[in-house]
C-alpha cells in the first residue's frame, strides 16, 4: 500500500495546473446512457473513481475507449442493467446510474453505494422522487430494484433538502421521461449545471438552468445525440492548491479554473489577509503579513463547500486566534481532526462545530488519511509541521486527486510517494 512522505516546513513557488472535475465527470459519464451515438468526454481527471464508473459501464456492456484525459463511451448495444455490489460498494457515486438506466430501459437493479464515511447520504431523495415518476422500487438483498415498464411519467419533484447527486439523478430520469418534470429545491453546484448544459445542447428542453428550479421536457425515451464536450476544472482541486499556498504563506498561480466557481474560498481567503490576483482563467495567492482566524459555515453552493472544510481547518492551525467552524452538511466530516492532533493541532469539537486555537507549531508524525478530503488536509498540514509526516492510507486520496504528489513536488514540496 503507498503512502506519502512529506519533511517540513518548506515554502511553495511557480504554478500548478488543475484538472478536470471528478464531480462534474461522474455524472456526465453516467448521462452518456442517455446517448444513441458514441459520446466523447475530454479534460476528464485521471482519478479511480473515474475508473470505477467507467469499469462500471464497461461491467453494462458499453464499450469504452480510455486515453489519459478524454474518454469515448458507446452505450448503445448495452442490455445489462444491474450495478452490481462489487463495484457499487466502493463509490456512492454509482448510484448515478440509476436514474438514466431506468428512464431508458423501464428497468434496473442498482447495488446500494458505498464510499467515504463522512456520514449518512442515504438515496431516499432519489427513490421517493422516481416513484413520483412512476417507477415501483423495491429493496432486497442490497439492491435497489426498479421498474417503469411503461417508461417514466413527469412530475412535480420537491426536495426536502438540496442533495447534488439526487438532483443530477433525475434530471437524467426526466431527460427521457414523458412529460414535463418540475424540480424544485434542485442543487445549484457547477457540477449539475454543466450537466443540464450539456443536455440541453443535445436537443432536451430544460429551463431554469442554475436555479433552484428546473423545468425538463422528457423525449418519451428517445435517446439523443451528445456533442463531444471539456469537464469543467475541479473547483475542489484548485481550492486545496489555494490552501496549500496560504498555509506556506507562499506565492503560487492556480491555472485553468474558474474563477466564479471559487468565490466562497476566495473570499474566506482574503478574510485571513491573503491578496488575490484574479484572471480569467487563474487565481495567484500572495502571502499575507499575518494570517488571521476566520469562521466558517458550511453550506450548499454558492456558500463555502463542504469538500473545502478539512483543508481550511487546517489553514487556521496557523492562523493568530481562534477560528470556529460550523460542518453543517455531514455528521462525520471531523475525522481529520484527531489525526491533526497527533501533529499537535490544537482543536476542540462540540457537535458540528471544531474551535481551532492558532497559531501552533505542528510536528511530524505518522497520520492515517479516513476520506478523500481529510487526506489533503493532512498532506497541508505535513508541509508546515518540522519535522517528517507519513500519510497512510493514501488510496482515499487517489480517488479524486491527480498526481497530487507531482503536482506539489513542482511547487518546490518535498514529498514523496512510497511503499508500505
Amino acid at each position: 500500500m503507498d503512502y506519502l512522505q512529506i519533511v517540513g516546513p518548506t515554502k511553495l513557488t511557480g504554478s500548478v495546473d488543475i484538472s478536470g472535475a471528478k464531480n462534474a465527470a461522474l455524472p456526465l459519464i453516467a448521462m452518456t446512457l442517455l446517448a444513441k451515438n458514441e459520446v466523447t468526454l475530454n479534460n476528464l481527471p485521471n482519478v479511480v473513481d473515474i475508473k470505477t464508473l467507467i469499469k462500471l459501464l464497461s461491467n453494462l456492456g458499453a464499450t469504452v475507449d480510455l486515453e489519459k484525459e478524454s474518454v469515448k463511451i458507446n452505450t448503445c448495444s448495452l442490455t445489462n442493467t444491474k450495478a452490481t455490489y462489487d463495484i457499487v460498494k466502493t463509490m456512492r457515486a454509482s448510484i448515478l446510474v440509476l436514474g438514466p438506466l431506468l428512464s431508458r430501459f423501464g428497468h434496473c437493479e442498482v447495488s446500494l453505494p458505498g464510499g467515504c464515511a463522512i456520514g449518512q447520504r442515504p438515496i431516499d431523495l432519489h427513490l421517493k422522487a422516481l416513484e413520483q415518476m412512476g417507477a415501483e422500487i423495491s429493496i432486497q438483498a442490497g439492491y435497489v430494484l426498479a421498474k417503469a415498464p411503461d417508461g417514466l411519467k413527469g412530475a412535480h419533484i420537491v426536495f426536502d433538502k438540496i442533495t447534488v447527486t439526487g438532483t443530477a439523478n433525475i434530471v437524467m430520469a426526466a431527460a427521457l421521461a414523458k412529460g414535463k418534470t418540475i424540480i424544485t429545491n434542485a442543487a445549484l453546484e457547477p457540477e449539475v449545471v454543466q450537466l443540464c448544459e450539456v443536455l440541453k445542447s443535445a436537443g432536451i428542453s430544460i429551463d431554469g438552468i442554475g436555479s433552484s428550479e428546473l423545468i425538463i421536457y422528457g423525449t418519451d425515451r428517445r435517446l439523443v445525440e451528445i456533442e463531444p464536450f471539456h469537464i469543467i476544472p475541479d473547483r475542489i482541486e484548485a481550492g486545496t492548491y489555494m490552501c496549500a499556498a496560504a498555509i506556506t504563506n507562499s506565492e503560487v498561480t492556480i491555472n485553468k479554473i474558474r474563477p466564479d466557481h471559487l468565490e466562497a474560498v476566495s473570499s474566506k481567503l482574503e478574510q485571513m489577509g491573503f491578496s488575490l490576483e484574479v484572471k480569467d482563467t487563474s487565481i495567484t495567492v500572495k502571502p499575507a503579513e499575518s494570517i488571521k482566524a476566520v469562521d466558517i459555515i458550511t453550506q450548499e453552493f454558492p456558500a463555502f463547500p463542504t469538500d473545502m472544510q478539512a483543508q481550511f481547518l487546517t489553514l487556521c492551525t496557523q492562523a493568530d486566534g481562534v477560528s470556529i467552524i460550523e460542518e453543517r452538511l455531514f455528521e462525520n466530516r471531523f475525522m481529520h481532526v484527531s489525526e491533526l492532533q497527533r501533529l499537535g493541532a490544537d482543536i476542540k469539537l462540540k457537535g458540528n462545530s471544531a474551535t481551532v486555537a492558532g497559531k501552533i507549531d505542528l510536528v511530524g508524525a505518522d497520520v492515517m488519511a479516513t476520506d478523500l478530503r481529510a487526506s489533503s488536509a493532512l498532506v497541508l498540514a505535513a508541509m508546515v509541521a518540522k519535522g517528517t509526516t507519513h500519510v497512510h492510507r493514501i488510496y482515499h486520496l487517489d480517488r479524486g486527486y491527480v498526481e497530487l504528489e507531482k503536482k506539489l513536488q513542482k511547487l518546490g514540496a518535498n514529498i514523496k510517494r512510497l511503499k508500505e
